[in-house]
Formats: structure tokens, C-alpha cells, sequence
């Protein structure tokens, strides 16, 4: 199953999985103390000042003078300026926690990202991982800050309003509690159905998303399938869905708040009947009654805001679960502790004891098969390269040509048998130190945002303006940036974008070439070039590769003629391993192929 089927179900965690966010939150410890110290001074304030209002109505309006009302506005005052502090920096430092916990989460996971092997790539989408590093972390950021804070607040002031009022008059405290259970029964009520719809408008949201962004990418398609009118009836059908159940929840949304003010305005009503009854036989004074009427309306929003949290908590429940279990993901390739400890890691290379690679390569007794599979691909497979020695791995599309390579760099480990490099088990040594050794060009390479001179010095960090023009120069690539305006200083846009695909290649292979590696991996490296440049490429790199260990994944057969050993792999197994001369005399699936692509490429030329 895909981790992103896995995150259709809530998984329980204690305490709502919170404690997982125990390692993001302890730096911040001082400013989440602080920031609990200030909420609760700040719902604290809030319920005095109705007790001021209460002492101005009993001691200067109802008795008619105003003396020691200088005392009791400097009071007032301060009061208020206390107030005033401590929402102010509890405020700035809730918004420290969302940035500080946000960025770390996010750095976090980048790094982890990082350290995974291929297999999760191949197991989750660009999207499912996106949104697991962005739109998750910002909501865990986010709600811890404000929601702590937040939630103080309510909670406190909530305690004090009802101990407030049992102090001052008991019985009228109590009109107001026998109200709470109310409130929260309708507070749970509508809070079920608003989530479940809320969640169905975002379900709702995302197809939207989905076919705007296929009706812009997909633009040429749709207009050359003339379906301009499927596509806009689709998006009609969910725009209106989306319309209806925004309009239902809106409904839901005005009937909750209208109970809940009902609600608010009945118990007022009966604090003022019974109030004014017990003020009517001066058993309590006027300004007593104020201070019920202010608690009155001000208890019931934290009620509401407690409801919502606890569903909103439950739902966060999915996030933390879903960005926890990306952090805490294994990687299946990993370094041992002690090639860690000599090597270091991809963050922390050790490269005074990195040893030289010289390009000896050896499949001793290798059996294969993929994580996510239980098919075998080796079976107890041997070959032995030499270091300057050329392997062409041939085969139909599809029929699993880049297993082979993607085992010589480490992408995944042997299921059993062990890789060799210069005679030493692979896994004795830093992923990192035999990456460092690889030159790898792919069928659709990938450009960076940025420059051209950016872009190649990915490959050699120091390398000077002569060194990447060598490089361009070597794969015919160099008049490409004398075309564009600023020559190696040119952007080659998001991707590459600004390139055409055949350009795209060219940098790719001169950023190879400029590392300097000594094992040179080219999985159809040309197949997105013109045939023109191509012989340009085969040129400069039978000289290039000279001295250097290569695998060569070959779409054009009579590319690979030279190679030292050719192997042809068919549904994902190796079906025959040789020399072209040797694999052309036993008249095999190499011989099929070979002749097969002969006849195609013979009838092109001739127009057929």
C-alpha cells in the first residue's frame, strides 16, 4: 500500500500524538512558559475590569460623588496597560513559535528527504511529499502557536468567570452554569456537521484544483481532442457541487451562531430577572448585577472556542501523524554507524578519508528484487567490470534496462550477494564517496532554477569560466550559451523551461563531464537529441570515456557496438550477456533486436 492510501485512516495517538512534537517545541520552551504566563494574566485582567465597572456604578454613580476617583482611574489605567503588555507580547511571541517550529519542521523533513532511497520516490508522489513538508507543517506550526495560546486564555478566563460569580452571588452563578451544558451540547452538535462539511469542500476543492491546473497544462491536448466542453462541463458539475455545500454549511454556520446567541440573550434575560429581583430587596447591589451581565455574554464565546478546538485538535491529529511518519521514515538505503563514523554523512562528509575510486566493479552472487515487489530481477547474478571497461545494457522499453545501474550507484541495495567496488563490499563505504565518483546523465534530465554557470557548478562548486566552457565545448553544446543574452550567466528557467529538450541534455552532460568522475553512467543519454548532435556526443565521449568504468543504456543499437560486454534484459532478467559479435552469432534477442532496429532505420532513411 502507498503511504498516501495509508493516510486515508486517523491512527489514535496519545495525548492527540502531541508529545511527537516534543522535540520542536523544547527549544522554544521559554517563550511557550512565557507566552502560558501572559494568557492567563491576560484572562485574569479581563475578568477585573467588569469588577471596576461594578465599583464605579455602586460607589460614584449610585452614590453620587467622586471621591477617591483619581485612585481608582490610575488603577484603572494600570490595569488596562497590564492588559495591554501582555496580549501584545504573548501575541509576538505566538507568532515566534508558528515561524520558529514551522522552519524547523520544514528544515527537518528537507534534510530527512535527503537521506531516503529511491523506493519512497517511487512509492509517493511529488504532491503527497509536498504537502507533508509545506501545507501540514504550517498547520502544526500554526495551531500549536495560536491554539496555545489561545486556549490559555479561554480556559483560564472561563475558571475565573465562574469563580467570579459563585464568589459575588452563588445563585445567580449557578442560572449561569445550568447554561454551559446547553451551549456545549449544541456547540458539539454543530460542530460534527460543520467539519464533515468543511472536510467535503476541501475534497471538493482539490478536484477543482485538479482540473484547473489539467485544463491550462493540458491546454493543447484538450483543444487538439476537442473537448473543450467535456472539460467545462466537468468543472461546471464540481463548481456547482462546491456551490451547494458551501451554502449548507453557511446554513448550519448562521443557525449555530443564532442558538448561541439565543442562548447568551436567554441567560442574560434570566441573570437580569432574577438579579433585578434580589437588587429590588437590596440584597445585592446594582453594579454586582453588571458584572453577572458582562460574564454573561463574555462566557459563552469560550465555550464555543473550546468545542472547535477539540474537533480541530482531532483533525490536526492527522497531520501530526502524516508528518511524523515522513520524518520517521527508514531509509532502505542506509550507511552503517561505522562507515558513518569514518566516511560521515551527506551533511557531515569526512572526505580526508575518502580513499580514491579507481572503477573496478563486481556483481559477486547478486539476487534482486525491488521493496514494493516480490518478483526476483537477479538470481544469483556475477560480472565482473574492470575499471575502463564499457557495459551496454540493451532491451526493449520498459524491460528494466536501469535496475543494473541503479544497484552500481547504490540506488538500492542487493537483496543478497554483495557489489564490489575496487574489490571492497560497497556498503563498507559512504554513499556519498561513491556518488562523488559517479557521472550520471538521464534520458530527461533535470536543470535547476537558475543560470547556466549555476547549473554546472552543481558538478564542481570552484570550477572557472574555462573549465565549463571545456566541458560545453567537449559535448557541442558551447554555442548555446552564446545564443541566449548573458551568455553562462543566462537562466535556464524553472526546469529548464527556457531550453529546448535537446539542450537540456547537452548542459546535463557537460555538468557530468566537468566532475570528472570515474564511473560514467548514460541511460539514453542522446535519445533527446537530433542525430547530428548526437555523433557530436559519440565523438567526444569515446574519448572521454577512456580510462573510465561506463554503463551505457542504449535505445540505438549500433551505438554500443564497442562495448566490452553488452547485456539484454527482458522483463525486468538478463537474458543474454556478450560481445555484439558474440550475441550476433548465437541469433538470440539481441540478433532480434539488432536486425529489427537495422530494417526500421533502413526503411526511414528511404522514406518508407
Amino acid at each position: 500500500m502507498s503511504q498516501n492510501k495509508k493516510d486515508e485512516t486517523y491512527v489514535r495517538l496519545p495525548y492527540f500524538g502531541i508529545p511527537r512534537l516534543a522535540p520542536y517545541l523544547k527549544p522554544y520552551g521559554g517563550i511557550l512558559v512565557s507566552m502560558v504566563l501572559l494568557g492567563s494574566v491576560g484572562s485574569i485582567v479581563d475578568t477585573i475590569i467588569p469588577l471596576f465597572h461594578s465599583y464605579a456604578l455602586d460607589n460614584f454613580v449610585a452614590e453620587g460623588h467622586l471621591n477617591g476617583l483619581k485612585t481608582f482611574v490610575a488603577l484603572y489605567l494600570l490595569v488596562l496597560a497590564v492588559q495591554v503588555a501582555a496580549n501584545a507580547i504573548s501575541t509576538y511571541q505566538a507568532c515566534q513559535i508558528e515561524m520558529y517550529v514551522g522552519r524547523d519542521m520544514k528544515q527537518r523533513s528537507f534534510d530527512h528527504l535527503q537521506t531516503l532511497s529511491f523506493s519512497y520516490y517511487n512509492q509517493n508522489s511529488v504532491g503527497y511529499i509536498h504537502a507533508r513538508v509545506m501545507s501540514d507543517t504550517d498547520r502544526i506550526g500554526s495551531w500549536v502557536a495560536w491554539g496555545v495560546m489561545e486556549g490559555v486564555w479561554n480556559f483560564s478566563y472561563l475558571l475565573a468567570v465562574i469563580v467570579s460569580m459563585l464568589v459575588l452571588n452563588w445563585r445567580l452563578a449557578m442560572i449561569m452554569i445550568a447554561f454551559v451544558p446547553v451551549v456545549t451540547l449544541l456547540a458539539v452538535y454543530f460542530q460534527r456537521r460543520l467539519t464533515g462539511l468543511n472536510r467535503e469542500i476541501r475534497e471538493i476543492n482539490s478536484l477543482i484544483t485538479g482540473n484547473y491546473n489539467e485544463g491550462i497544462t493540458g491546454a493543447r491536448t484538450v483543444r487538439s481532442l476537442v473537448i473543450e466542453d467535456r472539460m467545462q462541463e466537468n468543472f461546471e458539475k464540481d463548481s456547482e457541487r462546491m456551490r451547494k455545500t458551501s451554502v449548507r454549511m453557511n446554513h448550519y454556520r448562521a443557525l449555530f451562531l443564532a442558538l448561541i446567541s439565543f442562548s447568551a440573550m436567554a441567560a442574560l434575560a434570566l441573570v437580569l430577572w432574577r438579579g433585578g429581583l434580589i437588587t429590588a430587596r437590596q440584597v445585592m447591589q446594582i453594579g454586582t448585577l453588571s458584572v453577572f451581565m458582562s460574564y454573561a455574554l463574555g462566557m459563552m464565546e469560550p465555550i464555543q472556542w473550546i468545542i472547535s478546538a477539540l474537533s480541530s485538535l482531532i483533525q490536526m491529529q492527522v497531520n501530526i501523524e502524516r508528518y511524523t511518519r515522513l520524518v520517521e521514515t527508514s531509509s532502505e538505503v542506509a550507511d552503517r554507524p561505522e562507515v558513518v563514523e569514518k566516511y560521515g554523512d551527506a551533511f557531515h562528509p569526512k572526505k580526508e578519508n575518502w580513499e580514491p575510486l579507481q572503477g573496478d566493479v563486481e556483481f559477486e552472487d547478486v539476487s534482486f528484487h525491488y521493496p514494493d515487489g516480490d518478483e526476483m530481477i537477479f538470481e544469483h547474478f556475477n560480472l565482473k567490470v574492470p575499471k575502463g571497461s564499457t557495459v551496454a545494457i540493451v532491451g526493449e522499453t520498459g524491460a528494466g534496462k536501469s535496475t543494473l545501474v541503479n544497484l552500481v550507484c547504490r540506488f538500492f541495495e542487493p537483496t543478497g550477494g554483495r557489489i564490489l567496488i575496487d574489490g571492497k563490499d560497497a556498503r563498507d563505504r559512504s554513499q556519498l564517496w561513491l556518488h562523488s565518483h559517479i557521472g550520471y546523465v538521464i534520458q530527461t534530465p533535470h536543470l535547476f532554477s537558475g543560470s547556466i554557470a549555476e547549473n554546472l557548478r552543481y558538478a564542481k562548486p570552484d570550477a572557472s569560466l574555462e573549465e565549463m566552457a571545456a566541458a560545453m565545448r567537449a559535448v557541442s553544446a558551447d554555442e548555446i550559451p552564446e545564443r541566449m543574452g548573458k551568455g553562462y550567466d543566462s537562466e535556464v528557467g524553472e526546469g529548464g523551461d527556457l531550453l529546448s529538450a535537446g539542450e537540456k541534455q547537452l548542459i546535463s552532460f557537460a555538468r557530468a563531464i566537468l566532475a570528472d568522475p570515474r564511473i560514467f553512467i548514460l541511460d539514453e543519454a542522446t535519445s533527446s537529441v537530433d542525430t547530428v548532435t548526437e555523433k557530436k556526443i559519440q565523438d567526444a565521449t569515446k574519448t572521454l570515456l577512456e580510462g573510465r568504468t561506463s554503463f551505457i543504456i542504449a535505445h540505438r543499437l549500433s551505438t554500443i557496438r564497442q562495448a566490452d560486454t553488452i547485456l539484454v534484459v527482458d522483463a525486468g532478467k538478463i537474458v543474454e550477456q556478450g560481445t555484439h559479435d558474440e550475441l550476433m552469432q548465437a541469433r538470440g534477442a539481441y540478433w532480434r533486436l539488432y536486425t529489427r532496429q537495422f530494417v526500421e532505420e533502413a526503411q526511414k532513411a528511404a522514406g518508407l
